[in-house]
């Protein structure tokens, strides 16, 4: 019988037959055919994107809904950036009280006399309802606490002269207005605000819990 020389099984150690992986998978060819490294990447990442399209049979909608929470999302992210962003503080900024340097009571008081005699009643209003501040803070019934807007003065003050809180309300709400809002400034608004400015110079304080 002829056995041809390819039936015999060959038989090679494990350190020749690695060398021989080694420098067959060294070969050119190997190298060229292997893909460069932006495929890879590319691949990767179009992996990852069917993965999150797969994942989406959970979210109702589908892709669409997905789209729809992701607006909502971007939503959400600009309110509260124009909450506590530069736009918020900017609109926080426009509501208080004092801006620049800080005068005496009698100085706005003036201020304010001097604009509603030429008519200016929004100046007029303004610089009365700061009157009213900055006596109760020189008087120490408030802290000279910076950006304080009116109505958190009001509500200070109106907790320590309750016979004034309605006033004082009423007063920061005429600030507000002119100052905040930009609606013009009327003779009966200055009126009001330089009537509970008088009382709240003589006011006197009643203790909390008293």
């Amino acid at each position: 019988m002829t056995f041809l020389l390819t039936d015999v099984p060959v038989d090679i150690d494990r350190d020749p037959a690695r060398l021989r992986a080694i420098q067959e998978l060294s070969d050119p060819a190997y190298a060229a055919a292997r893909p460069g490294l932006l495929q890879r990447v590319a691949q990767w990442l179009g992996e990852k994107f069917s993965e999150l399209l797969n994942s989406l049979s959970g979210v109702p909608g589908g892709p669409l809904g997905l789209l729809l929470i992701i607006g909502l999302l971007i939503v959400l992210i600009v309110v509260v950036r124009l909450r506590v962003g530069k736009v918020g503080r900017a609109a926080q900024a426009a509501r208080q009280v004092f801006s620049g340097r800080r005068r005496s009571a009698a100085e706005y008081r003036k201020a304010a006399e001097q604009a509603a005699a030429q008519g200016q009643f929004a100046d007029a209003v303004r610089e009365r309802f700061r009157a009213i501040v900055r006596g109760l803070e020189e008087r120490a019934l408030l802290d000279s606490r910076s950006g304080r807007t009116a109505d958190e003065a009001a509500a200070e003050a109106g907790a320590l002269l309750p016979d004034l809180a309605a006033g004082l309300a009423l007063a920061a709400r005429h600030f507000d207005d002119v100052h905040y809002g930009g609606r013009p400034g009327t003779e009966a608004a200055y009126l009001s605000v330089t009537a509970v400015e008088d009382r709240a110079r003589s006011a006197r304080p009643v203790l909390v819990g008293a």
